[in-house]
């Protein structure tokens, strides 16, 4: 994204006076004048903290006539995350490893992590003011909704203190969140500090924002692949996106396979794209490689698979993040079918034990069935693409 700015300002003759790449990898800046920092993800640490405190170097450093170019991907929610004013690094860290385990949709957890981060909740927007700003986001979220994107670091927060409060007591995480953020809350109930910044402030007549890449664009390119390669393979997108328990919508897919086989169906893809969850037990680490949810989801499909039989002949699942990670481990996600799930079982280990432990990276790998972690360039969320041969 930023190479593209790059070049796109320099055709247009601007000036690039300074600027900060922060991704999760190690990677070159893409011009003299911009910095270029990794981040930490997805729980943050030392380099998000650096990177955060980065920003607030350049944007202290704004003039009148600059203009921002803000551009967000999934990630940024951790890449770039600082606690507020007033509260510990470490509290900040474990309100997200605590998060990353409960089970919340992303809009959900979003609203929590934004609440207590610094450049989150439209808090950018307002550190640029009365910079112009630009802000441009490729969508990792469902319903491409800004606010939820990165934490909306240059769009209003359109959730409160209750909403927040709402979703950790539903999810009986508030009394599991750090002490300091459960005495920010209530002051802002309370009255006593201000809510997130709201659509009225002035801040934002200065922003435009908007989102020019989505999951949807993920999933029409992996259609466009398959037709240029398929031999005349039928093609179908799937009308919902991907969301819930990740071992159940894995093991649902994988009977909507097996369905369709029996049926007589072949030569067929089924293509799926968003995101799914997995609940881990309170107390476990989120950070750990046990496993993340493209992984979870394809060992639960490989089981259904396998329970299948004969009938299950032919199909093959893939599952896999766009950003070329899956959870805290060394792969992208996996490729499995039939033969995955006794393959573990004869590398011996226990591939039941394994799905009910969240310890799927271990097993796929036994299977060979891990699909490599690799750098893409981009966050659309995840992808999930059947092929019934």
């Amino acid at each position: 994204m930023a190479s593209a700015a790059v070049a796109s300002l320099l055709r247009s003759l601007h000036s690039i006076v300074g600027g900060l790449v922060v991704s999760a990898e190690e990677s070159a800046s893409p011009y003299p004048t911009v910095s270029a920092m990794r981040g930490d993800h997805p729980v943050p640490g030392r380099n998000s903290f650096a990177a955060a405190n980065r920003i607030g170097e350049l944007t202290s450093t704004r003039r009148g006539n600059d203009v921002a170019v803000v551009l967000i991907s999934g990630g940024a929610t951790s890449l770039i995350a600082a606690p507020l004013r007033d509260m510990r690094e470490a509290d900040l860290t474990a309100l997200y490893e605590i998060l990353l385990g409960s089970g919340l949709s992303i809009g959900e957890m979003n609203a929590v992590r934004k609440r207590f981060s610094r450049w989150s909740a439209g808090r950018l927007a307002l550190a640029l003011a009365p910079t112009a700003t630009r802000c441009f986001a490729i969508s990792d979220v469902p319903g491409d909704d800004l606010g939820v994107i990165g934490s909306g670091p240059c769009v209003p927060d359109d959730t409160t203190a209750r909403d927040v409060e709402t979703i950790l007591e539903r999810a009986k995480l508030l009394d599991r969140i750090p002490k300091a953020q459960r005495e920010y809350l209530t002051a802002v109930l309370r009255g006593t500090i201000p809510e997130t910044p709201r659509a009225t402030h002035p801040a934002f007549a200065h922003v435009s924002a908007k989102v020019i890449g989505n999951n949807r664009l993920a999933v029409d390119g992996a259609a466009a692949v398959v037709r240029s390669r398929g031999n005349g393979m039928a093609i179908e997108i799937a009308t919902k996106p991907m969301t819930g328990e990740a071992s159940q919508f894995g093991a649902m897919i994988a009977r909507q396979l097996v369905g369709a086989r029996t049926r007589g169906t072949h030569h067929h893809c089924v293509i799926w794209g968003g995101e799914t969850t997995v609940t881990l037990p309170a107390g476990a680490n989120s950070g750990s490689a046990g496993g993340g949810r493209c992984q979870e989801l394809a060992l639960a499909a490989a089981q259904v698979l396998h329970d299948a039989g004969d009938q299950a002949n032919g199909i093959t699942v893939l599952a896999a993040g766009t950003d070329g990670r899956d959870g805290s481990t060394n792969a992208a996600g996996a490729i499995v079918d039939r033969s995955t799930w006794s393959a573990i079982a004869e590398s011996g280990r226990d591939p039941a034990s394994a799905l009910a432990s969240h310890e799927s990276n271990g097993a796929l790998a036994a299977a060979g069935a891990l699909i490599p972690r690799r750098a893409t360039g981009t966050n659309v969320t995840d992808i999930v693409i059947a092929i019934i041969s």
